[in-house]
């Protein structure tokens, strides 16, 4: 891999681990719940939760994307 190619493999690789790191987060705010409950669901509870995740998974899904992109368009 060269140049640009690398560039935007990179790129998918960050946003890759992005991703992975805020699934992660979202799982460990919602482990932690039980230690403060009342403030969990006054912030949004479960709703939060799957929105954080569902950020994550975007972002996971388009790192791979960039990355198959690199791998599809390289010269």
């Amino acid at each position: 891999m060269a140049g640009a190619t690398s560039n935007g493999f990179l790129l998918g690789i960050f946003a890759l681990l992005i991703g992975v790191g805020a699934i992660a987060a979202a799982l460990r705010r919602r482990r932690r719940r039980e230690l403060y409950a009342e403030t969990y669901a006054a912030s949004g509870g479960m709703l939060y939760t799957a929105v954080q995740m569902g950020c994550g998974g975007v972002l996971l899904m388009a790192g791979i994307g960039l990355m198959i992109l690199a791998l599809v368009f390289k010269h």
